[in-house]
């Protein structure tokens, strides 16, 4: 039986730091995909964002390291079979230090592909074919508390336009990464006699990546 995952006991953490940039050299077309990148100093488990032209499937991607050795690691879970080729690109280590305790509920909007009409004159019936896909992004109900780390870290990246990445871990270990673009005014807001409430937001960066643990 699959596992339920349920939106209780669910850690959300903040990036607080990003490490200097390691070049990749190449990433291969294989699953899992193998990136070379000279004395890059990664170990089994580090969390990374990685920063491609060429594989633009693998740009902005948040991904752990795995089967790390000195010049090369395994971005894992993630399969390139079909990816564009990789032209160059970075890996950044990622800090994730601000833990929130804030959010209440979860939406998640877009992602999907636009139609684009392909009917020519010689057709009888309209043909499509998907294109780009709409932008994905969260919105998040919070509690209004300006000392939470998460929320402090969050409206640090919305006062510049920033990016921050963003960890997920489910009760069942399930975790899920993503970089993003947060709007998190500290705006307080509610009803009368009700807690105070704020908005936030995310317009994700890159791809999602998820694991079962």
């Amino acid at each position: 039986m699959s596992t339920i995952n349920v939106w209780s006991k669910v850690a959300v953490a903040v990036q607080t730091a990003l490490a200097a940039a390691k070049t990749i050299t190449a990433i291969t077309k294989a699953s899992p995909a193998v990136a070379s990148s000279t004395a890059h100093g990664f170990a089994d488990g580090d969390i990374l964002l990685i920063k491609a032209t060429g594989m633009t499937e693998v740009n902005h991607m948040v991904v752990r390291v795995d089967n790390s050795v000195t010049n090369a690691f395994d971005l894992e879970g993630v399969d390139s079979t079909l990816f564009g080729t990789f032209v160059s690109g970075t890996a950044e280590k990622l800090t994730f230090g601000a833990s929130a305790s804030t959010f209440t509920d979860v939406n998640a909007s877009g992602g999907e592909a636009k139609a684009v009409d392909i009917t020519t004159i010689h057709d009888d019936t309209d043909r499509e074919q998907p294109g780009s896909k709409t932008a994905l992004s969260y919105s998040f109900g919070s509690l209004w508390d300006p000392a939470d780390a998460a929320l402090v870290e969050l409206k640090k990246a919305d006062n510049v336009k920033g990016e921050r990445c963003v960890a997920l871990t489910f009760a069942s270990g399930a975790k899920v990464y993503f970089n993003c673009y947060p709007s998190a005014s500290l705006a307080p807001g509610g009803s009368k006699g009700e807690a105070v409430t704020t908005q936030v937001s995310f317009k994700l960066r890159g791809p999602i990546t998820a694991y079962a643990s």
